[in-house]
């Protein structure tokens, strides 16, 4: 399926692995979720308008959940949509006050949240962190419950 948008979409597991391993001191930021999902579609819009303001410190692209299964896996993405950050090869990790450090559910408020995301997530790469403090007040974070169930 294509996107609506104007951000680069990831068509497979090689593209995703090329995009993760082939931009260096820039923050990768990969939308997992999908075209026709209205709040996909309301996150895709506040990356869009995020672009120009973060093209010094971020590259930024959509990722099909049916297309990379793989990743969508790996990342443990069971809810849409999740953004995940890489910064030279790396997987980055934010403290968002929830259980679940490797990626955002949900969409950013305002297009200032990304964009202050971003710009916390580089410069704590920049400075070799793995893992950064969200600078968001977390009642701008979208809270999810975490369910386990036993097989």
């Amino acid at each position: 399926m294509t996107s609506y948008s104007f951000l680069p979409t990831l068509q497979c597991k090689a593209d995703v692995d090329a995009a993760i391993k082939g931009t260096d001191d820039l923050v990768v930021v990969l939308r997992f979720g999908r075209a026709t999902d209205n709040v996909c579609m309301q996150l895709d819009h506040v990356l869009e308008k995020s672009c120009g303001d973060v093209a010094k410190m971020a590259k930024i692209f959509l990722v099909d959940v049916d297309a990379v299964p793989i990743y969508s896996q790996y990342l443990d993405i069971t809810l849409i949509p999740a953004t995940v950050f890489f910064f030279n090869g790396q997987h980055i990790k934010v403290d968002w006050g929830s259980p679940d450090h490797t990626k955002f559910i949900g969409t950013f408020k305002v297009k200032q949240h990304f964009i202050d995301v971003v710009e916390t997530i580089f410069r704590g790469a920049m400075k070799g962190k793995v893992i950064v403090q969200s600078p968001l007040d977390p009642a701008d974070i979208t809270k999810y419950e975490l369910i386990f169930k036993d097989i």
